[in-house]
């Protein structure tokens, strides 16, 4: 796992989308696992402002929330239209979201993963991390080898995201999400976290227990996952001079 600490959010996500362009670049049929939240908005607009290739691509969201039309404006599916994909080349039946207003979830869960499977699996995962740990929806108590499934979510949720709803009342009880398993067979996963309200959560899922209680810590059994913090998101991590020295001695056909 590399942690990487820049001193602003900005800085932060300019070097995750060099690294996602990187991987763009040099495989332009790619599949994508792609993310929402505020964290990814301005990751999203650097995409757009480098001028990429999406033609070839294929996406798949992590999560949406079940009962919510695409046409919802806090649908997931909405998000990704405004903040990415509206703005890009990419070839409509390439984008792969799960179904909010689904009338069979289980079927449309396993169809997911039978899709993620065909086209040779993901890439590139992006991910946040919610207060509680939770990635996708996964929250904690999550089965570490779960798979695309409906999850309910916890209060601590319900609350973090009551600000897009106008009242914790509003959320949606209920998601569509990728497991955490199926998160850990994407070939490279791209977590970015900002802000001292994750620094707990970062702490626990870096340099924790691996546990279900804090399900980013499943992260630590990944071979290749690269994380991009501020300083305020890294403040409680024990190692974070030993991250700082081990990027900065990085030779330079590993800079990005």
């Amino acid at each position: 796992m590399e942690i990487i600490i820049q001193p602003t959010p900005e800085a932060a996500t300019g070097i995750a989308a060099r690294l996602l362009g990187k991987a763009i670049r040099a495989k332009p049929a790619s599949v994508l696992g792609l993310a929402t939240g505020s964290t990814m908005e301005a990751l999203y607009r650097e995409l757009v402002a480098m001028k990429l290739d999406w033609s070839k691509l294929t996406t798949f969201n992590l999560d949406e929330y079940v009962g919510l039309s695409p046409q919802h404006p806090q649908s997931y599916h909405s998000f990704m239209w405004d903040n990415l994909f509206r703005h890009v080349n990419v070839a409509i039946k390439n984008v792969n979201i799960p179904d909010g207003l689904a009338k069979d979830v289980p079927a449309t869960c396993d169809n997911y993963e039978r899709k993620i499977s065909a086209t040779g699996g993901i890439d590139v995962q992006l991910l946040g991390i919610g207060t509680s740990g939770h990635i996708g929806f996964n929250e904690p108590t999550s089965s570490l080898a779960s798979r695309t499934r409906i999850k309910t979510l916890t209060p601590q949720t319900l609350s973090d995201n009551a600000r897009f709803f106008g009242s914790e009342s509003g959320v949606p009880h209920h998601v569509i999400t990728m497991g955490i398993g199926t998160i850990l067979e994407s070939r490279h996963c791209v977590l970015l976290a900002f802000g001292a309200k994750k620094a707990r959560a970062i702490a626990e899922a870096v340099e924790g227990p691996i546990t279900a209680m804090n399900p980013a810590s499943a992260l630590q059994l990944h071979p290749k996952v690269t994380v991009f913090l501020d300083e305020a998101a890294a403040a409680e991590l024990k190692m974070k001079e030993y991250y700082r020295w081990v990027y900065e001695q990085k030779p330079a056909w590993q800079k990005l």
